[in-house]
């Protein structure tokens, strides 16, 4: 057993042993590896046929997201405008309401008063004036007078007496600025 040759003849016997298991167990995974590496070059090859177009498509999609968002941004931003307009009409509407109903609210107490006023009229005559009180108003244009004239009399005058006797009778001054109108609206001279 001190034979070295033996030893080494051993040495390399198990050596030899040991490759030969290693070789043994190297086989198989040498034969997946292989598999891996034909897997990642035709996933490499899908990739570079597949991966220009869908990295394409992405970018489109990410333009038209954002022709989209500009598109909804405007949306929104007219129907803002839209509500805006709609809020100003119904506040003009209220107004015009408001100012319709401040209208209505006149004419019908207009017309109240009014229909008041004819009912009463036509149930009371009106109060009669005194002519003494409104002589100075009784002016006939038609004939010239100065102003030392007395109108005391009426005498020479004959217009103005006509005149004061017809509103005496009729219970109310009768003020003619202009000459008196006949029948037709033209106006006597």
């Amino acid at each position: 057993m001190t034979d070295p040759i033996f030893w080494l003849g051993v040495s390399l016997g198990l050596v030899a042993l040991s490759l030969v298991m290693v070789l043994a167990a190297l086989i198989p995974a040498v034969r997946e590896l292989q598999r891996a590496a034909r897997s990642v070059e035709k996933l490499a090859d899908t990739l570079s046929r597949e991966l220009p177009p869908t990295l394409e498509a992405i970018r489109l999609t990410g333009l038209e997201i954002t022709e989209l968002t500009e598109d909804v941004s405007d949306g929104v931003k007219s129907a803002g405008e839209a509500v805006q307009q709609v809020n100003q009409s119904v506040t003009r509407v209220k107004k015009q309401t408001r100012q319709v109903q401040a209208t209505t609210r006149s004419v019908f107490v207009g017309v109240k008063a009014a229909w008041k006023n004819w009912n009463r009229s036509s149930r009371v005559s009106p109060p009669h004036r005194r002519v003494d009180r409104f002589r100075d108003d009784i002016v006939d244009f038609s004939t010239p007078y100065s102003l030392n004239d007395d109108l005391g009399d009426d005498e020479g005058y004959p217009e103005i007496s006509r005149r004061r006797r017809e509103s005496e009778f009729e219970g109310e001054l009768t003020s003619y600025p202009f000459p008196p109108e006949d029948g037709d609206g033209d106006r006597k001279s």
